[in-house]
C-alpha cells in the first residue's frame, strides 16, 4: 500500500480508538494487514535517493488529509493526538524498511525480513507494479478512509 493509505487508515484508528496503546498496536497491525493486499509500488530496484520525492509526495498527501481533518474537525487535544499517534505508526514500518533498504542500517534487517514476509507478493513482482490494477485496492481503502473520516 501506498504511505497516503496507511495514513488515512491510521487516522481513522486514531478517531475511533481512544487507548494510544491500542492505537499503535491496530496501526501496526492494519499496516501488516493491508500489505497482505495486492498493492503497486512506485518504487522498484532502480529507484534511488533521487526519487524520494516521491515517498515525500505521499507522505505529504496523507498527511495533509490527516491534518486537514484534525484542524476543522477536532476540537478535543486529546482526539487530535490520537489521530496524528494513528497516522504515524501506520506509517512507520515502512520508514524502517526504506531506512534498511537504502541506508542499510543493519539493527533494522529483521524489521525489514518481517515486513517483506506481510507481503503476498515478493518484491518488485508483477503484481506490486505500479499500475491501476494494482492500485485498486489503494483507492477503494483510501475512499472509504476518507469517508469515515470526515462524515
Amino acid at each position: 500500500m501506498i504511505l497516503t493509505t496507511h495514513a488515512l487508515v491510521g487516522a481513522n484508528i486514531g478517531k475511533y480508538v481512544e487507548n494510544p496503546w491500542l492505537i499503535i498496536i491496530f496501526s501496526l497491525a492494519a499496516h501488516f494487514a493491508m500489505d497482505r493486499l495486492r498493492h503497486g509500488e512506485y518504487l522498484n530496484r532502480e529507484s534511488g535517493w533521487s526519487e524520494s520525492w516521491k515517498v515525500a509526495l505521499d507522505l505529504s498527501f496523507g498527511g495533509a488529509i490527516a491534518a486537514i481533518y484534525v484542524y476543522f474537525n477536532v476540537h478535543n487535544p486529546e482526539t487530535a493526538k490520537n489521530v496524528l499517534l494513528g497516522v504515524f505508526f501506520s506509517v512507520f514500518p515502512d520508514g524502517l524498511t526504506l531506512l534498511y533498504w537504502k541506508a542499510r542500517v543493519k539493527i533494522l534487517k529483521i524489521i525489514f525480513d518481517f515486513h517483506a514476509k506481510m507481503h503476498r507478493y515478493p518484491p518488485f513482482s508483477p503484481e506490486r507494479e505500479w499500475n491501476l490494477r494494482n492500485s485498486l485496492n489503494d483507492i477503494l481503502f483510501s475512499i472509504l478512509a476518507v469517508l469515515a473520516l470526515f462524515f
